[in-house]
């Protein structure tokens, strides 16, 4: 531990002691005009030019140095020095304006300064450690984004949970399985991290353009190769294998990505001791054909199946204090076994009638189909520790407190088709873009609920005590006052007198629905001569569901000023209607019934934010602060364990979000990126008839601060190193079938730390003294520490009962422990 320790201190603190070699210069455009935020660098590494256009980039002596110069709607420049070393070259540039600024930018250059959204670059999202790195993995480390778990990829924002994120890829909307309980079965994400080319995220204050959910906004674009390149990854936690290449002249570009993931090493660190078989697989193909200079024709398809098969054996858990110290050991019988398959296929065609126009036409279609089987016995005992230091029998059960057994039971089945046909386009006249589109989606879905728990406790089975059991006997739903009420959804209830299960549930279910969703909205900059420049965007959604039909409408609107001061400033302000229309999972109650009458969740935003670039030790950095309130209604209670959401089905809550986030982002290090973030939140609701006023939401997470730091040898910049460090204070909890008013208790607060240390072998765009290594564009290897100070988390709690001292024991689930990791990654 103490060289680890003594190693991270070198590479964070000695970068100030570095003997130079030095590149530097100005970058302007054919007019001589200097060009503010160019990007100039060698190899992996980076600087960014000042308002001057100036720069300075630190750099290693070698021969054959291939030196770039690039700005956006600029023709990028490139070209070989030699350096010996500490010498300084002096090296200016004039790029040229492309022809077409338009081309695949939305938005031009200027316009961008305004936006509310955050850009993630993709060295930072190779460079991210953690298991489960990604994009995903680096979206947890921004302000406002909360996660609990190592081994999920799921996050939550400014209070929302899973289901409140929206998620594009290519403009398109994707999802993920609705079954998965925890992260261990959750397997891969939709997004590959390897095939991507722009990550844009936005905590709140979105735009009309994106859908209809309350919480946030991950837009990701897959890149469109311009030459052949392959590129492996290999760890011990999988692998993924990206081909891309042009044809046809040019014409035909292909992106292909395939990857394995294994979670054994995760899994092998927990408690419970079992038979895992954990196999998550998933291949994606991004395709466009040029037909002409207007019109591109492009294919995304997606093929992924999470197999998770696990046979419990035993499970050892220590916890309590130094009074009370207590061992829980389980003995099962039994298996679990779940597939989450996925299929995703979009056909889209975009025309370019003029520089300034885009118009995109799409059809995609989603299938899911998941089943949950298991059947699992344990035995348990509780046991009270012997604490006397002096005693042999020091940390053996001397008390046993309590015996037991419980049975798990499931054959959970869901088939889910999501199509869609959509229209998007827009025109940019300069300093006044609009943009529109329109969207019909059809979704069908047909699901098997069959669960039931067991409790036994020593010799007594425990109840529920609500007197029902579900079976397929009579077909009824629920409105949202909890009436009867006839439809196309099919549940059934049976009431029986024999003896009650803890819990027990059964319904089959078929939903048929459509929506209809349009929006449109326009931009525009006003400059206010010696004052500064004014934007403002201002836009309305719309979203019609037969399933309810309930028409809700969402006008949003922001405004922007960017003060004409030697301080390169920006001052926002967001507001706007964000309506979710339910998606099956907040339409199924804690029984399995159907709610038909539910409604629209609604939620009001607004964001007052501050946005300051700014130059610290003669490089970029930026500084963020947002304030924001979120004001619900009609929203639907619900229960989270691990990343499994139970909603209560009814609108029958109000609520709040209030905070504060902030971030620097910014090179700590010359050429690469770092930042920090601090977020402080509270979310509230109230619950209509419980009398217990405004009381946490599940996700109320206080506190949150994140580090992501990347650092390299001062020597010799080959050698790297990446820290992600995390603390979020903990989510409030209580005992199986609690209300709201019942979740009193906390999680322990969740820290962790990440660190990753890696050397180059090849570098791109520099040629290397073995020339075996030369036919590769870059190579390099890594050891991953995940967990460095071997922290216990703490996920969620195993509740085990006691009849005869009428007590429960809140035993937790613990997180993974200080585990290592290999990674080897190349490119050709």
């Amino acid at each position: 531990m103490r060289l680890v320790l003594s190693a991270l201190s070198l590479l964070l603190f000695s970068q100030y002691a570095w003997a130079q070699t030095q590149i530097y210069g100005r970058v302007s455009d054919l007019d001589n005009i200097p060009i503010d935020g160019a990007r100039v660098g060698i190899g992996d590494y980076y600087t960014l030019t000042d308002a001057e256009g100036k720069y300075e980039l630190d750099v290693l002596p070698g021969k054959k140095l291939m030196v770039y110069f690039a700005n956006y709607n600029y023709e990028p420049d490139t070209l070989y020095i030699n350096l010996s070393k500490g010498e300084k070259k002096e090296i200016n540039r004039q790029l040229k304006l492309l022809k077409n600024v338009l081309g695949e930018v939305d938005i031009v250059d200027r316009k961008g300064r305004f936006d509310n959204q955050v850009d993630v670059s993709v060295k930072s999202i190779e460079s991210f450690i953690g298991p489960n790195s990604g994009v995903e993995g680096i979206i947890k480390t921004l302000p406002g984004v909360s996660s609990y778990s190592e081994l999920s990829s799921q996050y939550s924002v400014r209070g929302g949970n899973f289901d409140e994120n929206l998620v594009y890829v290519n403009g398109i909307e994707v999802y993920r399985p609705f079954l998965v309980r925890n992260g261990q079965q959750e397997g891969m994400s939709f997004v590959n991290s390897s095939m991507v080319s722009n990550v844009r995220f936005s905590a709140g204050g979105f735009e009309a353009r994106y859908g209809d959910k309350m919480a946030s906004v991950l837009d990701i674009t897959y890149r469109k190769p311009k030459e052949f390149g392959l590129s492996v990854e290999g760890s011990l936690l999988g692998g993924n294998l990206v081909y891309e290449d042009r044809f046809a002249k040019d014409r035909v570009s292909a992106l292909i990505g395939a990857r394995y993931r294994t979670n054994q090493l995760l899994l092998g660190s927990l408690d419970t001791e079992a038979d895992f078989k954990p196999q998550f697989t998933d291949i994606q193909a991004y395709i466009t054909y040029d037909m002409t200079d207007e019109w591109e024709l492009s294919f995304l398809g997606n093929y992924s199946r999470n197999l998770y098969q696990v046979v419990p054996q035993s499970r050892t858990t220590d916890f309590g204090t130094i009074q009370e110290s207590l061992r829980l050991n389980v003995f099962f019988d039994g298996r679990e076994d779940y597939d989450f398959t996925t299929r995703f296929a979009a056909l889209g065609l975009t025309n370019r009638p003029s520089k300034n126009m885009r118009l995109t036409y799409q059809a995609s279609v989603f299938q899911t189909t998941e089943q949950e089987y298991f059947d699992v016995l344990g035995a348990y005992r509780l046991g009270e520790l012997n604490t006397n230091l002096g005693s042999d029998q020091f940390g053996e059960i001397s008390f046993t407190r309590s015996i037991g057994g419980f049975q798990n039971y499931a054959r959970n089945y869901l088939d889910a088709i999501v199509a869609n046909l959509s229209h998007s386009g827009i025109i940019d006249q300069g300093d006044v873009t609009w943009r529109w589109g329109a969207k019909v989606q059809m979704e069908d879905i047909i699901d098997r609920y069959k669960e039931w728990e067991r409790i036994d406790s020593a010799g007594y089975n425990v109840p529920d005590g609500s007197g029902f059991n579900y079976d397929s006997l009579i077909v009824d739903t629920w409105d949202s006052l909890g009436n009867p009420v006839a439809g196309n959804v099919y549940t059934s209830i049976l009431q029986e007198d024999e003896l009650n299960l803890f819990e027990s549930f059964a319904s089959k279910i078929s939903v048929n629905s459509m929506r209809a969703t349009a929006y449109v909205e326009r931009s525009q900059i006003i400059p206010l001569d010696s004052l500064g420049d004014l934007f403002y965007n201002i836009g309305i959604r719309n979203q019609y569901w037969t399933f309810n039909n309930q028409n809700v409408i969402s006008p949003r609107a922001s405004i922007s000023f960017k003060p004409n001061w030697e301080s390169d400033m920006v001052f926002r302000f967001a507001t706007g209607f964000y309506y979710q229309p339910p998606f099956y999972r907040e339409m199924r109650n804690l029984e399995g019934g159907l709610n038909e009458n539910i409604r629209a969740q609604r939620s009001i935003h607004f964001v007052l934010g501050h946005d300051y670039n700014l130059r610290i030790w003669n490089r970029p950095f930026k500084m963020v602060t947002e304030v924001y309130y979120k004001d619900f209604g009609q929203l639907i209670p619900y229960d989270m364990d691990n990343v499994r959401i139970r909603y209560r089905a009814v609108n029958n809550a109000k609520g709040y979000a209030t905070g504060i986030d902030y971030r620097i982002n910014g090179e700590f290090v010359p050429g690469i990126d770092s930042w920090a973030s601090l977020s402080i939140m509270t979310i509230r609701e109230d619950i209509e008839g419980d009398g217990a006023g405004y009381l946490p939401r599940p996700t109320d997470q206080r506190l949150n601060f994140k580090i992501f730091f990347q650092d390299y040898l001062p020597n010799d910049p080959t050698f790297r190193v990446s820290m992600t460090l995390a603390y979020g204070t903990g989510l409030p909890f209580g005992p199986p079938q609690a209300t709201a008013a019942e979740r009193v208790f906390r999680l322990p607060d969740y820290r962790r730390v990440d660190i990753g240390f890696s050397k180059v072998l090849k570098s791109e765009g520099r040629e290397h003294k073995w020339k075996v290594l030369n036919n590769f564009r870059s190579l390099w290897v890594g050891v991953e520490v995940f967990n460095l100070l071997d922290i216990t988390n703490t996920i969620s709690y195993l509740w085990v009962k006691d009849i005869s001292t009428a007590r429960e024991y809140a035993v937790p689930n613990y997180l993974t422990p200080r585990l290592l990791n290999v990674k080897l990654v190349a490119k050709i």
